[in-house]
């Protein structure tokens, strides 16, 4: 009777030790993005879309990204590399993108168009700010009751991020620009093909395939030859159009970038913690943008990572960690610098 018992409960307790084991596994691989839910605040009539993520009590660290992209595109290992830090991560989609509220009865120009009235010394009117979306973004961390937070932008993030640090200082624990610009005048132009690929990505395809092909050959044209993975490219690819794409909105941020212009003044008045990654393979923003912004700020750092183009594929996204994590670091072990500008 013993035996049988035995063997019972080593019949149960064992393919409940081998389900438990891989859905530990599983959960170890699954992304961060599908772990932790989606959750929406209203700033001022406006419905951002956001995600928080890691230990309620991690320290915290809002991410912002760029132009047209959604949270997603910070990616899985970056994301990843900070959870496993003991981070709180906060990440959210710009409005107009992702699952942010979208401004259907707003028209949106060809970017060819704005550029051309740029080149002749006209300022495209937008219909927001910078400024308007750096609020989105203080919005999101007062939903959460976040008094301050480590700022991270990449590329319109790092602007937003920028304006975000100078109008609210007393919200910033620390700032990080990546692969961003100042606006200031006569700063190397972009590539023409990183031009042609940023104007793609404001088009609509005709279908799912074409959509994806076309986001690939913007990964491929503005990210690094080294790093680029069309494999993870396109996985990518497929994610953020499942969510929802939406051109007119790319635009309309295209004209509040255009709108924001030198933030020169703006950035020398900061005074708090700053750290500035830039790639020496950028064809969108030339590594001289990422050089202006340090150089623009009083003791920021300034961090050229070789063979970095203007996209975080999976192997800059470590290159990139490398980085922040000494940087969050030295701000926790220096507080009364990440007091600075309060």
């Amino acid at each position: 009777m013993g035996m049988v018992c035995k063997k019972m409960v080593s019949g149960l307790v064992l393919p409940a030790l081998i389900a438990l084991v891989l859905s530990v596994s599983a959960r170890a691989t699954e992304s961060p993005f599908d772990i932790y839910p989606i959750h929406f605040a209203t700033i001022d009539g406006t419905a951002i879309a956001y995600q928080d993520m890691g230990p309620p009590d991690g320290e915290p660290v809002l991410l912002i990204m760029g132009l047209g992209a959604q949270m997603l595109h910070w990616g899985d290992p970056l994301v990843r590399g900070l959870l496993k830090q003991g981070y709180r991560v906060i990440l959210l989609d710009n409005r107009d993108a992702g699952l942010s509220q979208k401004f259907y009865a707003l028209s949106a120009p060809p970017i060819w168009w704005a550029l051309v009235k740029q080149k002749v010394g006209i300022t495209p009117k937008p219909f927001y700010t910078l400024s308007d979306m750096a609020s989105d973004a203080v919005g999101v961390l007062d939903t959460l009751n976040i008094q301050r937070a480590h700022i991270v932008g990449a590329s319109m993030g790092g602007m937003i991020a920028q304006v975000f640090a100078a109008e609210n200082p007393q919200r910033v624990r620390s700032l990080t620009s990546i692969m961003s610009s100042s606006g200031a005048p006569n700063l190397p132009e972009p590539a023409q093909a990183a031009v042609s690929a940023l104007a793609s990505g404001a088009e609509s395809s005709l279908t799912l395939e074409g959509e994806l092909d076309k986001r690939v050959e913007i990964a491929r044209t503005i990210g690094s030859p080294r790093y680029f993975s069309e494999t993870y490219a396109r996985a990518l690819a497929k994610r953020v159009v499942s969510r929802g794409t939406y051109p007119p909105g790319t635009v309309r941020q295209f004209l509040a970038i255009l709108a924001s212009g030198d933030r020169s003044p703006l950035l020398n008045k900061l005074q708090l913690p700053v750290l500035v990654i830039h790639g020496d393979a950028d064809p969108l923003l030339p590594i001289a943008h990422g050089r202006d912004t340090a150089q623009k700020i009083p003791d920021a750092h300034f961090v050229a990572i070789r063979d970095m183009g203007h996209a975080l594929e999976p192997a800059v996204s470590r290159l990139v960690l490398e980085q922040l994590i000494p940087f969050f670091d030295a701000v926790r072990a220096q507080p009364q610098i990440s007091e600075a500008g309060r």
